[in-house]
């Protein structure tokens, strides 16, 4: 019988369902690396339903927002996790809110990010997301403020573009050569305005930008935040 302590971690996913398989999997297979036999991740998952989440968001309601993933934060610290991750980089909105309303700690994904891009000695770096992460204060300003890096973002046409292929198109599962095209241009615009590496801050993102065909380092969220969970589990 194995006597290896690891802590119960909860997932707030759904957020699309696609990239929280991702999630888990991941998790899973850091935690068997780890510890080899049939070692397995502890988790109790919430996966909500997206299209409830998304119509509130694009109503700009993250008022109604917060209220449900607080509900479901509380929920989890009740069923005995011991750390939250949000399978979200966009809900990292509410972050600092939901932690706010329990007493278990929420594993933030931009703090994580934040620590693998200084490893690489990096200053300047480009940002890549959804509109409300690249537009909204909480991931910019916090890798600012509490990391001392500089961040650019694409311009408000690009923004767009990059905003509906990841909800009309990756969200879906769906990807299409020439939105392939078009986010290697804004990256390489983003390179020529100084970035030096790029965050691919949205889950979805990983299935457009292939880290083979760009010599820049690619911040993979969603394996940085997974690989923090587990470390946090054990």
């Amino acid at each position: 019988m194995s006597n290896i302590f690891m802590k119960l971690l909860g997932l707030i996913g759904g957020m699309n369902w696609q990239s929280t398989i991702e999630y888990y999997k991941i998790l899973n297979g850091l935690i068997n690396e780890k510890l080899g036999g049939n070692h397995s991740a502890k988790v109790v998952l919430y996966s909500v339903d997206f299209e409830e989440i998304l119509a509130l968001e694009m109503e700009n309601r993250w008022d109604l927002v917060k209220e449900k993933m607080v509900d479901i934060s509380v929920s989890l610290e009740k069923a005995s996790a011991k750390g939250i991750v949000i399978c979200s980089n966009t809900m990292h909105l509410i972050a600092e809110d939901l932690q706010d309303n329990i007493n278990i700690p929420i594993i933030n994904v931009i703090d994580a990010t934040a620590e693998e891009i200084q490893k690489n000695m990096i200053k300047s770096i480009g940002l890549l997301g959804t509109k409300f992460t690249m537009e909204g204060d909480f991931y910019k300003k916090r890798l600012e403020s509490k990391y001392g890096l500089k961040v650019l973002v694409p311009d408000h046409e690009d923004i767009e573009l990059i905003n509906d292929i990841i909800y009309k198109e990756l969200a879906q599962g769906k990807v299409y050569l020439n939105s392939k095209k078009e986010i290697k241009r804004i990256v390489e615009k983003l390179v020529i305005d100084g970035a030096e590496g790029i965050i691919l801050g949205c889950t979805e993102l990983p299935m457009i930008i292939d880290p083979n065909e760009t010599d820049l380092p690619l911040f993979d969220t969603l394996k940085i935040h997974m690989n923090k969970a587990m470390e946090f589990s054990l």
